[in-house]
């Protein structure tokens, strides 16, 4: 992989390269690849949103961290009043601003917000800490809804790709630590080879990294987290001040380990 993802501690080099190199390489093909295409991973999340909003009752809804507004543009819901999306959309100038979702500033009321608050505030596909989960709640009236999905760390555990392998080495082997503890080149050794073997269980070159180009980098270049949703949840109760949690919903978009399906089709596709 090319050298050009920003070191991990520097949160604005990292923002500052989704936003600017990333999302902006991305956005006029964005929404008719991933929203558009038949590929592997639809995004199933719309209609869920599509669901909550509608029960509800939202009239007013932010899409914070919306990158191209590809999910708002699928959300074309009669009567629904879109905040965060794009001016080539048609909507007046004032409805459209840049932000990040750890910028408490960038959730202040703009001209042609509800000065009470949203209806609903959705936050897809970014992922939420603390100062996040915090902002999501300035940014909704009292009562309102805010949905937040982050991708799921545990769903390596069935996926048998890349992503499971580092969540072995990571998370539930603790490979650095191993590799500290071991007392001589004999134990080093020994790791690399048990290593190597569980290595073999897994398709480490599925998915395909998305890379960029000679200027810009690519999604998996610049920061993709996954969350577990145990903690994610812990993190809401123990940050957001007057939040609710009413419920968590695990979502995949294949019944079936998506690397075992080639030629099965349809019966192993569907939401679990």
């Amino acid at each position: 992989m090319p050298d050009r993802k920003p070191p991990a501690t520097d949160r604005e080099a990292v923002e500052g390269a989704v936003r600017d190199d990333c999302y902006s390489a991305w956005s006029a093909h964005y929404y008719d690849d991933y929203y558009q295409g038949a590929g592997a991973y639809p995004p199933v999340h719309t209609d869920i949103v599509r669901g909550l909003l509608r029960a509800a009752g939202a009239r007013t809804v932010l899409d914070a961290g919306c990158r191209p507004a590809s999910m708002l543009r699928d959300l074309a819901e009669p009567g629904l009043e879109r905040c965060r999306v794009l001016a080539e959309q048609g909507l007046p100038a004032e409805r459209v601003w840049e932000g990040g979702v750890l910028d408490p500033a960038a959730f202040r009321a703009r001209a042609g917000a509800p000065p009470e608050g949203f209806d609903a505030v959705v936050c897809f596909g970014v992922g939420a800490d603390a100062q996040v989960l915090a902002n999501l709640r300035a940014a909704v009236r009292p009562g309102g809804l805010v949905a937040i999905e982050a991708r799921n760390q545990l769903v390596a555990l069935f996926t048998f790709n890349r992503y499971s392998r580092d969540l072995f080495h990571d998370v539930l082997i603790g490979v650095s630590a191993l590799e500290k503890k071991a007392a001589d080149a004999g134990e080093r050794a020994a790791l690399e080879r048990a290593l190597a073997a569980l290595d073999q269980h897994f398709r480490i070159d599925l998915p395909p990294e998305r890379t960029g180009d000679a200027s810009r980098p690519g999604y998996d270049e610049v920061l993709s987290r996954t969350h577990n949703p145990f903690l994610l949840r812990q993190v809401a109760e123990e940050n957001a001040g007057s939040f609710s949690w009413a419920e968590a919903e695990m979502i995949t978009a294949r019944a079936f380990p998506p690397v075992l399906t080639s030629g099965v089709g349809s019966p192993c596709r569907g939401l679990l």
